[in-house]
């Protein structure tokens, strides 16, 4: 039975944890479909939630979150990060960026009694609309030309993506044949969903459990490194040091692209808003030609060539 008030340690974020039809609980957040009437759905439904939304019921006991759908398979895609965002936290009514990360893994898991079946479906949904020259709105629509944009920008045959999340980018990569593509992400959790996911699909990605302030890779070990949206979950001095340290294992070509906010959305753990002017400072920290420029938020191109920097207009 679920305690209201749970005292255990929450566990770390397993998305592969063996789960039950219909439910998740991780010892912080307990997500359950409404459908399939479980322990957590039919202790909850005849109880006052604390709110309602469009897609979600929710209740708030302290630090214990319990959300109620009734999402199916075929509704999973990466647009669930935009049905969270906004319906629990955009109005304020979770703010923890770790609560964000359990309700998402909770819902996808709570859709199938076997998880990976979940997240097949989730994987194979968002890539299909990914591929699609009209994606729709949302998280999807957002990255669908991001992504276009980079697979343009790879020079050379072997890729480095840092910070890659669940990897959709390193995945769709690995579609042009004569490909390398390594995956990394600091989080393990993350990083075994991924290479599970790969090895389902028979699809020839690598991947690393790594800390981008310090690749466990040689100098000058791939053509292209890739940073997509990862710099603005980190501090400065933080995103500095990695940025040294995609220079320094590229053998070709870094690309960096980060959004443009007016604030950090704290729901996706940004902690930082970008300007072309700090992607250009990030820049002139090196020898290697650059340049910065706008295409669904800020981008920074450098390239060894052995050139010297340009000057970009932010920072005259």
């Amino acid at each position: 039975m679920l305690s209201v008030v749970d005292r255990r340690r929450p566990a770390p974020i397993d998305p592969l944890a063996p789960g039950h039809l219909g439910r998740y609980d991780d010892g912080r957040v307990a997500v359950s479909r409404l459908r399939d009437q479980g322990v957590i759905a039919h202790y909850f439904a005849s109880r006052p939630p604390t709110a309602v939304t469009e897609h979600f019921r929710l209740y708030l006991f302290g630090s214990r979150v319990v959300v109620l759908h009734d999402l199916v398979l075929d509704d999973l895609d990466n647009d669930l990060a935009g049905l969270i965002a906004t319906e629990l936290f955009g109005p304020g009514l979770l703010q923890d960026p770790e609560d964000f990360a359990r309700v998402f893994t909770g819902v996808v898991r709570s859709t199938a009694g076997d998880p990976l079946s979940a997240w097949l479906a989730f994987y194979e949904n968002t890539l299909a609309r990914l591929r699609d020259p009209d994606p729709g709105q949302g998280p999807i629509g957002e990255f669908a030309p991001i992504y276009r944009r980079v697979a343009d920008l790879v020079a050379g045959t072997s890729v480095l993506d840092v910070g890659s999340c669940f990897g959709f980018l390193p995945l769709l990569l690995l579609e042009m044949p004569g490909r390398r593509v390594i995956a990394s992400d600091r989080e393990i959790g993350t990083v075994r969903l991924l290479t599970t996911v790969a090895r389902e699909r028979r699809t020839p990605l690598e991947t690393l459990v790594a800390d981008a302030r310090a690749l466990p890779l040689g100098d000058n070990t791939v053509d292209t490194v890739l940073c997509i949206h990862l710099l603005e979950h980190l501090s400065p001095r933080d995103g500095e040091r990695v940025f040294a340290e995609l220079v320094r294992v590229a053998r070709r070509r870094v690309v960096v692209a980060v959004p443009y906010e007016d604030e950090p959305t704290a729901a996706f753990g940004h902690v930082r808003a970008f300007r072309a002017v700090d992607l250009a400072r990030l820049a002139t920290s090196t020898r290697l030609s650059w340049r910065v420029d706008d295409f669904h938020g800020g981008w920074l191109i450098a390239d060894k060539d052995g050139g010297s920097a340009e000057r970009h207009d932010a920072l005259r």
